[in-house]
This record gives C-alpha cells, sequence and structure tokens, in this order.
C-alpha cells in the first residue's frame, strides 16, 4: 500500500458520521480505551469545543483523524491544548497517516500562538512529537509516565490540567 496520495484536510460537516465510524474502529481492541472516543468527538463537535479538527483522505476515503481541544491549566495558564483523540482507520494503520496528522495539528497549532499542548498516550509514541513527561504539569487519574507536555512558547509550567466535560460524558 502506499500513502503518496494522502491529503491531509480541515474536517467538513460531512465527515462527522465518517470520522466516527473510525474512531469506532481504531479504538475497538484497544487495551487502554473504553470505546467512548467517537463519543467525546460527538459532545466536543457539538458543544463547538473542537479545536484544529483534520482528516486525511486518500483516495476520496477519509481514512484517519485528530483534534485538539483546549484544556485549563491550575493554577492559570492560557493558550494549552490537548492533542485527541487520533485515530486511523485500522486497514491503514502502520503507514504514518496519524504521524501525518500530528505532525500538521501541532504545526497548524503552533501557528495559531498556541503556548503548548499536552497528551495522555503510549511515550514512545509521542516522544518523536515533541512531547516529554516529568514536567510538573499533571493530569489527576492518569498514570504520569502516560501524561506528555510541550511548550511552543516558554516553558511548561508546574499545573494541574483539566479537559473539557466532554471527556468524561458530560457538556
Amino acid at each position: 500500500m502506499t500513502v503518496d496520495s494522502l491529503v491531509i484536510r480541515d474536517e467538513q460537516p460531512a465527515d462527522a458520521d465518517a470520522v466516527e465510524s473510525i474512531l469506532q474502529a481504531a479504538f475497538a481492541d484497544h487495551p487502554h480505551s473504553q470505546q467512548t472516543e467517537h463519543l467525546i468527538v460527538r459532545r466536543l463537535r457539538e458543544a463547538g469545543e473542537l479545536v484544529l479538527p483534520q482528516v486525511a483522505v486518500l483516495d476520496d476515503t477519509i481514512v484517519g483523524y485528530a483534534t485538539f481541544s483546549a484544556v485549563q491549566l491550575s493554577p492559570q495558564h492560557d493558550g494549552w491544548y490537548g492533542l485527541g483523540p487520533v485515530a486511523v482507520a485500522p486497514a491503514f494503520q502502520g503507514h504514518r497517516i496519524g504521524s501525518t496528522l500530528i505532525d500538521s495539528g501541532l504545526k497548524a497549532l503552533k501557528a495559531m500562538g498556541a503556548a503548548g499542548g499536552v497528551v495522555l498516550g503510549e511515550p514512545q509514541f509521542y516522544r518523536r512529537f515533541g512531547f516529554e513527561r516529568g514536567f510538573g504539569v499533571t493530569f489527576d487519574g492518569a498514570p504520569p509516565e502516560y501524561f506528555m507536555a510541550q511548550a511552543f512558547r516558554g516553558t511548561v509550567p508546574s499545573a494541574a490540567v483539566s479537559y473539557h466535560p466532554a471527556f468524561f460524558g458530560a457538556d
């Protein structure tokens, strides 16, 4: 399989069903998932809280998705965003589609003047994008080794991170 013709573009309203299907398929057998990623994105979309949602398109078919959402830091630090969910259709995993989506999203996030980003995920994967663990940024309930941050300007603050209620089944 070749992904030379892969196109990354902003999500459009008509993409919602395809995105939801990809999220469900990509996380169906993931050992650390509660299989609610599609619901999280749906609630974030309904609340108008998706930031830079992008899709990966191959031969007119959506094969991947990534988005950000604003996070709150306490004490207050503005301009921070959480990466995720990120998903690639199972048949297309292992071809750097997710990495391409993440690179594109981080570039756009930096261009809009964001202060930094956080991610909850596999350290060996997310380190390649500049995320590091061991800063003073924390997320209650997550193993600290899986919660990482990177500053786009300044330094990573010592702060507790809160995600939008959509991540927890509320709006």
